[in-house]
């Protein structure tokens, strides 16, 4: 493999989108900018005077109940898992994300748009040597019917099992990615957010989702799709769900190294499966990409030994 695949990346140069988000309606600003080695994923409020920033990790997240919200000192950043998606997925180590409200702007509804944005800006590589979670033991959480869990692989991979069982147009979905730039943009990334027509309807009465439309959301209404262009994907629900899960897992800081499998999990038990991994100190380590592949060449030798 190259040597540069082990190294930090950030982009190129600065890239810029506008769109409406979905639960304020406003419009929003919204740049990327290159960062340094080791800075991360930051976002800043370019609206408020001191223009704080926050770090994307999962112990900065104050909700989960639409959305991925992230907060610090009385501000927040919101809907933020699409880009997260897109960066994760792509590689992408080290960016400043600068808005001009608290909500990202939601696109069409998927990642893609972050992922082609992002693609026009260019990869850098970096003096630093990029680190990786790499999974040694089990660790599941399940509460009910959703569970997710985590197992040693050589690569990151997810399966994620969606059950609709109030819906046959939904019904069960069962997707299994490995997570490459390639794979991600391919199969993934173009995967829209997704509702029902008296939940988007609802929201809208209480103030939510003013940016929804069937220009940015799958609407469903019982056995139809309202959108006039149908489905980009025969199972793009699911797609979606693993889309939401890229962006959500990332918030641990670094990449994962090993399979996830979830089922029936979203923003809320996607973040409880998150404090619960980082908690079980003994299940995994973080190493550079480097001692990762040669500990799994390691274990695959004592196998063949066997």
């Amino acid at each position: 493999m190259n040597p540069n695949a082990y190294l930090q990346n950030t982009i190129a140069k600065e890239v810029r989108c506008s769109g409406v988000s979905l639960h304020s309606g406003k419009t929003v600003q919204m740049k990327i900018k290159p960062a340094p080695p080791n800075h991360g994923v930051k976002f800043v409020r370019t609206d408020l005077p001191s223009r704080p920033s926050i770090a994307a990790r999962f112990n900065k997240v104050v909700d989960t109940s639409l959305a991925t919200v992230i907060g610090e000192d009385g501000f927040i950043v919101s809907t933020i898992e699409h880009l997260m998606a897109a960066l994760a997925a792509l590689g992408i180590d080290n960016v400043s994300v600068e808005i001009d409200d608290y909500e990202l702007p939601l696109m069409d509804g998927s990642a893609g748009p972050f992922v082609r944005l992002l693609k026009s800006a260019g990869l850098e590589r970096q003096s630093a040597l990029r680190q990786v979670f790499v999974v040694q033991e089990p660790v599941e959480l399940q509460v009910g019917e959703k569970f997710v869990g985590v197992y040693p692989a050589p690569h990151f991979r997810i399966t994620f099992t969606i059950e609709y069982n109030n819906c046959p147009l939904i019904g069960t979905q069962v997707i299994d990615r490995v997570i490459t730039p390639e794979i991600f943009e391919q199969d993934i990334a173009d995967a829209r957010t997704f509702g029902f027509v008296q939940e988007v309807e609802y929201m809208k009465m209480y103030g939510l989702a003013k940016g929804a439309s069937l220009d940015n959301v799958v609407v469903i209404d019982q056995d139809k799709i309202l959108n006039e262009s149908g489905l980009r994907f025969a199972d793009e629900f699911v797609r979606h769900k693993l889309l939401d899960s890229v962006g959500d897992f990332s918030l641990i800081g670094l990449p994962i190294q090993g399979h996830v499998v979830a089922k029936r999990s979203g923003h809320a038990f996607n973040h409880a499966f998150l404090e619960a991994f980082f908690k079980r100190k003994g299940a995994w380590q973080t190493r550079t990409f480097e001692e990762s592949d040669a500990l799994w060449a390691e274990e695959s030798l004592k196998q063949l030994a066997n």
